[in-house]
């Protein structure tokens, strides 16, 4: 059987920057972050006080109130940003035919899953009498794509990945593969994530992995940047509709892009820490590229994993350098994160939505908080001012703990 062509034709975030797609492009655009001080709890212990928060969310949008109590938050934003993708694709007030449902499949995923329904089910904890039914349901990761399958009627494959921070990437690239192989014909695909709590922020800190420049939150997050100290957490959800491309056009829909290319890597390396050769950010970036059947210099726009750490963002540069050889210094490399954060295993499913709507309008959003740029990352980064591009491919690049690595590559059509 001949590869089918996948394109997306939806796509639905709730992030750090905005809560529709629409605000959060023209946030990024204009170089507007959405970090701030935590005001979820008390942080007076905490080395790290500052995060990506969602802020005005409202459930009541797109889930009844009594179905509130059954989700953690992380399922909560999925349900909405896929109410939106939905939306966008044509597909939300829909009958669908049993055929047209068997074939239309849920992959989304989540790098924690219910960490803040753990958190405060465990201080409430009086006895097994009294732990909610709700408990469970509430917590395990599948449950945002069987909330979302649920309420679209959608019957085709129904799966979730759990990849740390390369699971929304995962989780699309699997989706558009069951769609090439014949598998389904519509997918919903993404991320989802929500663990601003003080497990969550207490747990990575510990780990020494997020900035502690609380004293100035809105420059904070500065990928490529000589004073890098760390990640800042984000929370969100990003989804896109996936579908055969010659079913998508036989109904006029709208088409972002295609995706043409996708590949996965390990670096059996570290728990949490890149190898310095960058070996791993390379081997995945070359086998997406080479499943897109293009060569490199063919890419026009990176929107890297840039996460603000020091380490990370010299080795993904290096990596860079060896995927694209020459071509390097002309490919256009952007950090989205420098404005949302990292929203961890949403970052994927929020960053394809950033690296599809810069291949379909052509504008690059900056990276903003380069004040003094690395040496070791001397590409063009596209500082504090956005950019664009005409080329016709893409590349959207997710590193997650553990050393798994995920890389998609979109097309212009």
């Amino acid at each position: 059987m001949q590869r089918r062509r996948v394109v997306i034709t939806g796509m639905g975030t709730v992030n750090p920057c905005g809560n529709t797609v629409g605000e959060t492009w023209e946030s990024l655009l204009a170089g507007r972050s959405g970090i701030g001080l935590i005001d979820r709890f008390d942080t007076t212990d905490f080395t790290c006080k500052i995060a990506g928060q969602v802020k005005g969310f409202n459930p009541d949008l797109s889930i009844e109130k009594k179905e509130q109590k059954k989700m953690d938050v992380f399922i909560q934003y999925a349900m909405a940003a896929t109410q939106e993708a939905m939306m966008d694709a044509g597909f939300h007030d829909v009958e669908l035919s049993k055929a047209e449902r068997e074939r239309f499949g849920v992959y989304i995923g989540s790098g924690i899953g219910g960490l803040g329904t753990i958190w405060n089910e465990a201080k409430a904890y009086r006895g097994p009498r009294r732990t909610s039914p709700f408990f469970i349901p509430s917590l395990i990761i599948n449950l945002a794509g069987g909330n979302v399958s649920i309420k679209y009627g959608l019957q085709g494959p129904n799966s979730a990945v759990a990849t740390a921070c390369a699971t929304g990437t995962h989780a699309i690239g699997d989706a558009a593969r069951l769609i090439m192989h014949g598998y389904a014909d519509r997918m919903v695909a993404g991320g989802s994530d929500s663990v601003i709590n003080e497990l969550g922020v207490g747990g990575f800190s510990a780990m020494r992995a997020l900035s502690t420049r609380n004293d100035d939150p809105l420059h904070a997050s500065r990928p490529f940047d000589v004073d890098r100290d760390g990640f800042i957490m984000g929370e969100g959800s990003g989804i896109v509709v996936l579908e055969e491309m010659e079913m998508a056009k036989a109904r006029g829909a709208k088409i972002y892009a295609e995706v043409a290319g996708y590949g996965m890597s390990g670096d059996a390396y570290h728990m949490t820490s890149p190898s310095e050769d960058g070996d791993g950010p390379r081997r995945v970036m070359t086998a997406a590229i080479k499943d897109a059947g293009i060569d490199p210099s063919q890419i026009g726009y990176v929107n890297a994993h840039g996460t603000s750490t020091p380490a990370g963002d010299r080795i993904e540069c290096l990596a860079l350098k060896q995927t694209f050889g020459d071509h390097a210094k002309r490919v256009k490399v952007s950090s989205s994160k420098s404005m949302t954060g990292h929203l961890l295993g949403a970052a994927g499913g929020l960053e394809t939505i950033v690296a599809a709507m810069a291949t379909y309008t052509g504008k690059i959003p900056p990276t903003i908080n380069v004040v003094k740029q690395d040496p070791d990352c001397d590409l063009d980064v596209t500082p504090n001012a956005p950019g664009s591009f005409d080329g016709e491919y893409s590349l959207n690049n997710n590193f997650g703990f553990g050393g798994t690595n995920g890389c998609l590559v979109l097309r212009r059509l």
